[in-house]
């Protein structure tokens, strides 16, 4: 898991969370979401109980938490989740509404899929409702082909886009809320030593 390294805006910064901290940052994050985002984010309201009960499982069953963070408060948050039996292993985000149009959502989803890689997964799956345009945009934007069904849009995200492709479309995509400062995780900077070794070779 990648914890050193963060990606910085000009409110927040995102980074892993260690295992310690995800029951009471995650809880408290789902429990702020407003109606229409824990509707989203659920594919129907839940009632506070239900997330506490969610969010201790996320902390005891291997679930990797990326988060956005503001002044100690998570703000947003991207989910990995370890596959079971013969599942793909799955992914889910949430964004409270102070944080949203900023960009944030790209910058978890990329983050969630470096540690995706780091585990050795190759495909993800994703699930939303139908009504949550904003992450079937954002699920579409990083290859997820989605199926609709039963109320849910449901796809797959195949990982085998390059690693330097995905450095090359971080670079350049600053938030739109102000230019992010950028560190890259220990594979990004393994690649680039590799294509300079190779060249001193």
């Amino acid at each position: 898991m990648v914890l050193e390294e963060t990606v910085r805006t000009a409110s927040g910064y995102v980074r892993t969370l260690i295992q310690q901290e995800e029951l009471p940052l995650l809880r408290d994050h789902l429990l702020r979401l407003d109606a229409e985002s824990r509707h989203d984010r659920f594919n129907g309201f839940l009632d506070d109980s239900f997330i506490e009960r969610y969010a201790a499982r996320c902390a005891e069953d291997g679930t990797v938490i990326v988060a956005y963070i503001v002044d100690g408060v998570v703000r947003g948050a991207a989910e990995l989740h370890p596959p079971e039996h013969d599942s793909l292993p799955e992914v889910a985000f949430s964004v409270e509404a102070s944080a949203r149009r900023k960009g944030v959502g790209s910058v978890l989803f990329r983050r969630l899929i470096a540690e995706a890689r780091w585990k050795g997964y190759k495909h993800l799956r994703i699930t939303t409702g139908a009504e949550n345009h904003a992450m079937r945009a954002l699920a579409r934007k990083f290859g997820a082909h989605l199926a609709f069904r039963h109320g849910e849009s449901t796809g797959t995200i195949d990982l085998a886009k390059t690693p330097e492709a995905e450095l090359a479309d971080l670079a350049a995509a600053p938030f739109t809320a102000g230019r992010a400062l950028l560190s890259f995780n220990s594979t990004c900077w393994k690649i680039i030593s590799s294509m300079y070794g190779n060249r001193a070779a």
